[in-house]
């Protein structure tokens, strides 16, 4: 039987995708940060009457508007991306390699500091309206973010056939390198290094997470959390702003960022194990994927 060019388009699509490898991971990751970027700057323009820079974090409107609506778009295309190439069963499913008791420490360093930054945080200086949306934010943030590195990222790896060890350097280095797009924004470039350095850190805690709690879910919750408390105890992104809580509790949250490294760096001597490609490629067959 004949096949139909939207099947061999269709085809051709999965067919790149599927053997995986860093450099379709590298390429996807670049990809989804200049669409960011894209998305950012046409949001800006467009709405550019409607959102107070100087003050994003002063309205809903402009936390939804101005910060959380390229998120959440960006997202959407990826999860779309996702579905293209048939690997929403897979991405979602249980992980296929169970993870180590050890692990949980990650879980724990992620969840004290969110916790301190709850106690810490000034509620009075927001709004319930404004406090809504930046939790909306974080699960934006959460979940696009996560998608792209712990799902993709991880997923395009594993079918390369790397080992976990380092298919967990790779996607942390691959969320580090999605944050150091914040110079193209006017940060300054040693803010932009120790952003840097810490969303290494941070998403080694995120693979680890992901594979001890077996789901890319609860990676994104854990994500989705740590965004909105440091923003609302902060007053800002990246900054201190002036609705900033109490600076003694925000001092002991910070000293987890050293603790994310330090776990990340003694992981990569921890961490074991191999999917490998074939057996994502049973695992999506199990769950209702494609067959390759």
């Amino acid at each position: 039987m004949p096949v139909s060019d939207d099947s061999a388009a269709a085809s051709g699509w999965k067919g790149f995708w599927n053997p995986g490898g860093w450099w379709k991971a590298v390429l996807i990751t670049v990809v989804y940060a200049a669409m960011y970027q894209g998305i950012g700057w046409v949001n800006a323009t467009l709405f550019s009457g409607v959102v107070d820079e100087k003050n994003l974090f002063g309205d809903p409107t402009s936390v939804l508007i101005g910060v959380a609506l390229p998120i959440l778009v960006a997202g959407g295309l990826t999860l779309l991306f996702v579905w293209s190439v048939g690997w929403l069963p897979t991405i979602f499913a249980r992980q296929p390699i169970a993870g180590r008791p050890w692990m949980w420490i990650a879980v724990v360093l992620v969840l004290i500091p969110i916790v301190i930054r709850l106690v810490a945080t000034n509620w009075s200086a927001y709004s319930m309206q404004v406090v809504l949306a930046v939790l909306l934010l974080g699960l934006c943030i959460g979940f696009a973010e996560e998608l792209i590195t712990r799902g993709i990222g991880v997923n395009l790896l594993r079918r390369g056939g790397y080992s976990e060890r380092v298919v967990m350097l790779l996607s942390s280095l691959l969320f580090a390198l999605l944050h150091s797009t914040n110079i193209i924004t006017g940060q300054s470039p040693l803010l932009v290094l120790i952003t840097v350095v810490y969303t290494f850190g941070f998403g080694a805690m995120m693979y680890l997470s992901m594979r001890v709690t077996g789901s890319l879910v609860w990676a994104m919750l854990l994500h989705a959390a740590t965004d909105p408390t440091t923003i609302l105890a902060t007053g800002g992104i990246d900054s201190t702003g002036g609705a900033a809580g109490d600076a003694g509790l925000l001092t002991i949250a910070s000293l987890f960022n050293y603790a994310y490294i330090l776990l990340a760096l003694i992981a990569i001597f921890l961490v074991k194990g191999r999917v490998g490609s074939s057996r994502v490629r049973r695992a999506s067959d199990r769950s209702g994927g494609d067959r390759e």
